[in-house]
């Protein structure tokens, strides 16, 4: 396990500048579909000045219920895998896409602690991204409390977002 690398020129706010800029310039919009993270991934994103060109919503799905009946996670993934877990992660990222009409859903699903769940140590994070071109899933294995966990894996989605929509620009 370890610590995401922070470089200063990629900080969790540049990235989110990035994502609002990205998607200003081509036109495409973002959701977000949230689990371990709560909405912090979104908050982080509508911290930017612009950001409603560009986002257009996103789901917390802390209770499999909701990546389930709102996200259309499918049970028996959820049942034979639990909710941390890459497929669930692009299903939740696609879920958001759909629900939010977006051009992009991005997701995050996984353990902050203290415990662990389902099985799933503490750090083992999965995140999600779909786009019109298809899908990206990215495993993280974290180190830190509570906290500093669902920082890292914010940084890392904002990380991956701003990849893919690279990809296809």
């Amino acid at each position: 396990m370890s610590r995401l690398p922070l470089p200063e020129d990629e900080t969790t706010s540049a990235l989110a500048a990035r994502v609002v800029a990205s998607g200003t310039v081509s036109g495409q919009t973002v959701s977000t579909a949230e689990s371990l993270t709560a909405g912090m991934l979104a908050s982080t994103i509508c911290s930017v000045s612009g950001a409603s060109a560009v986002f257009w919503g996103g789901i917390v799905s802390y209770d499999n219920s909701v990546k389930s009946g709102v996200l259309g996670v499918r049970e028996d993934l959820l049942a034979d895998k639990g909710s941390v877990d890459p497929d669930v992660a692009r299903s939740m990222a696609a879920g958001a896409r759909r629900v939010c009409g977006t051009d992009w859903g991005v997701s995050t699903t996984g353990v902050a602690g203290p415990n662990p769940h389902d099985g799933k140590p503490v750090g083992l994070v999965y995140l999600g991204c779909a786009g019109p071109q298809g899908y990206a899933t990215r495993e993280l294995r974290l180190e830190g409390d509570r906290a500093e966990i669902r920082e890292q894996t914010v940084w890392a989605a904002l990380r991956l977002l701003v990849e893919s929509m690279a990809r296809e620009s």
